[in-house]
C-alpha cells in the first residue's frame, strides 16, 4: 500500500473535530478534483510503498487510540481490509475518509463519506484526459447507499457557491436513507480568509436547512501544512 505521509495531529472535520489521531494518508486516487488539496496522494501521487504490518508498526509507535485513515482514495487498496483487521484488534477506532466510489469489506467505526458533485471537475486546460474519467467515477450512489447501511457515516460535500448547496438538495432528495442530521456541508478553501468569507453564508444556510455546517479547523489550527 503507498504511504504519502503517516503522521499525529488533531481531526479537524466532521463529528470527531477536536479528536488526536493518527492519520494514514493513502497515495492515488481515481478522481481528479480540482479543489484538490493534496496533490501529493492524487494527481501526483508521491510516498513509500508499505506492508500492512509496516504501517500497523508506524501507528502503534504513535500512540493515539483513533487512526484517520484517509487520501487519496484508501478504498482503492485492497490492503485497507488486513490494515483494518488487523488496527480494530489492537483496539484503535477507525475512521475511513473516502470518496464514496470503491466499496470494500472494511472493519470501521466511522465511514466519512465525502462524494463529489459537479463542482468538482478538473479543469479541461489542465487535465483534459481526466475530465471525462473524473465525471464518469465521481458519482457512485449505490456505493453511497451501502457504506451508509453498513457502517455508521457522515456524509460530507464541498460547497463553494450557493449552486452546489442546491446540488446537495438534489442528491439528498434521490436519496432518501440518508440521515439529514448526519450531512456537512463543508466551504471549499485551503485559507482562513477564503474559509471565513463562505462561512458567512454557508453557516447560516446549513442552520435553515437542517444541516451540518462542517468548518475546516486544520486550516484554522495550522493552515495548508502538510502533516496537519
Amino acid at each position: 500500500m503507498r504511504i504519502a505521509e503517516l503522521f499525529r495531529s488533531v481531526q479537524g472535520e466532521g463529528l470527531l473535530t477536536g479528536t488526536e489521531s493518527v492519520f494514514v494518508r493513502a497515495s492515488g486516487c481515481n478522481l481528479r478534483c480540482w479543489f484538490c488539496d493534496t496533490p501529493y496522494a492524487s494527481r501526483r501521487p508521491e510516498g513509500e510503498d508499505l506492508t500492512v504490518g509496516q504501517i500497523v508498526l508506524r501507528v502503534e509507535e504513535l500512540g493515539c487510540g483513533h487512526v484517520v485513515i484517509t487520501g487519496g482514495e484508501p478504498m482503492l487498496f485492497d490492503d485497507l481490509v488486513p490494515l483494518c483487521e488487523q488496527l480494530a484488534q489492537l483496539g484503535r477506532h477507525i475512521t475511513i475518509e473516502t470518496a464514496g466510489t470503491r466499496y470494500l469489506p472494511v472493519r470501521c467505526d466511522l465511514m466519512s463519506i465525502s462524494p463529489k458533485l459537479s463542482n468538482s471537475t478538473p479543469w479541461p486546460e489542465e487535465d483534459a484526459s481526466w475530465v471525462p474519467r473524473h465525471e464518469q467515477s465521481r458519482h457512485a450512489p449505490e456505493v453511497v447507499r451501502r457504506l451508509a447501511a453498513e457502517y455508521v457515516y457522515q456524509v460530507k460535500f464541498v460547497i463553494d457557491t450557493l449552486d452546489d448547496c442546491r446540488e446537495v438538495q438534489q442528491y439528498l432528495a434521490e436519496m432518501p436513507e440518508i440521515d439529514r442530521s448526519r450531512v456537512m456541508l463543508m466551504p471549499q478553501g485551503t485559507d482562513r480568509a477564503s474559509l471565513a468569507e463562505k462561512a458567512r453564508w454557508l453557516e447560516p444556510y446549513c442552520a435553515e436547512h437542517g444541516l451540518r455546517y462542517c468548518p475546516r479547523r486544520q486550516i484554522e489550527w495550522f493552515g495548508l501544512v502538510r502533516g496537519t
